[in-house]
């Protein structure tokens, strides 16, 4: 059998054993992949989304999270998702901007300084435009936003304020080109990792450090192996909620506008969540033993590296400098010459 053919077989014998007749209406238990632990941020999304969706369909239709990764790697559940053999997924931005480059925008460092910058961003006119290129380019919707904090970086070998500090540390990253550049451009070549072998590689030394928000160290208990936080703000974690388009485009009208209505509410939750949260996060973490340091000189030396050896290198991904001038100036900041 080719593959296009076992792909839609697949998906066929998905889409059956995941429908039951309720009543005399087709109902559905949708799986949602999240890359996440109990207690992250995705969690939080994904259980406001779920019992959301499950009230605005009048319980026709559920959904059942599987957290840290059961259904596979970030970027494979995009990719299971375009084939429609998955359903729902909650992962980090970076992992979809491999199949979508223009999301990218989002991901270049110190574009987003604040999380009201990253509401207005995503929620706004760039936001829709991001979410029609994801179904253009990779297959899926994306339906809701998860605001998780800045990625902060995090080590078990030493005290990191300044550019300098950070050599001959290796830094685990995701497998995103801009992210990898990033690091570069501060003088060092990190590791490029899948998520769910990161905690594995930092307890066993295979990497010292790595950078995600304070509620995913603490989520992933990254405590026990790390000790030091330097308190980067160069990339905002934004980890969207996104549909299968197959999957969506099979819905019926009602269960489709649930799905909007219920990923739009999640993700206003989810900003309010994080305003909540974090300082009591970063309080808990220093009781854990961790030690927070903030980048020396205001951190001007790696915003000046990487937003001038980064952002050139990816304007043709992101659509041209002219898309990063609409972001900068809808969020009152001076245009790139």
């Amino acid at each position: 059998m080719k593959l296009a053919g076992k792909l839609a077989a697949a998906a066929c014998l998905a889409t059956a054993l995941s429908l039951t007749v309720v009543g005399g209406a087709t109902a559905k238990n949708f799986k949602m992949a999240v890359g996440d632990a109990h207690g992250s941020a995705q969690h939080e999304l994904g259980t406001k989304f779920v019992e959301l969706f499950e009230a605005k369909t009048g319980g026709k239709h559920t959904a059942k999270m599987f957290l840290n990764g059961q259904l596979g790697s970030e970027q494979d559940t995009v990719n299971d998702a375009a084939i429609g053999t998955l359903d729902f997924s909650l992962l980090a931005i970076n992992n979809i901007t491999p199949f979508s480059p223009s999301v990218g925008v989002f991901t270049l460092p110190y574009v987003i300084l604040s999380l009201e910058d990253a509401e207005k961003l995503t929620q706004g006119d760039i936001g829709k435009e991001l979410v029609a290129n994801t179904i253009r380019d990779a297959g899926v919707r994306i339906v809701g936003w998860t605001y998780t904090g800045f990625r902060v970086l995090t080590n078990s070998k030493k005290p990191i304020k300044t550019l300098e500090d950070l050599q001959g540390v290796i830094v685990r990253v995701p497998k995103n080109e801009i992210m990898i550049a990033s690091y570069k451009a501060w003088g060092i070549n990190p590791t490029p990792m899948a998520w769910s072998e990161t905690f594995t590689a930092l307890q066993q030394k295979v990497v010292d450090g790595q950078d995600n928000p304070y509620l995913t160290v603490h989520s992933m208990k990254f405590y026990e192996v790390q000790k030091y936080v330097t308190a980067l703000r160069y990339i905002f974690s934004i980890e969207p909620l996104i549909v299968s388009e197959s999957v969506f485009q099979d819905m019926d009208e009602a269960t489709q506008k649930a799905v909007i209505d219920a990923g739009l509410e999640a993700t206003l939750h989810s900003a309010a969540h994080l305003r909540k949260s974090e300082a009591a996060i970063k309080e808990d973490l220093l009781a854990k033993g961790m030690q927070i340091d903030e980048p020396a000189d205001g951190e001007k030396a790696w915003i000046e590296a990487a937003t001038k050896a980064v952002w050139p290198e990816f304007f043709d991904s992101i659509g041209g400098v002219e898309k990063l001038n609409t972001v900068l100036k809808s969020l009152g900041r001076d245009p790139v010459q």
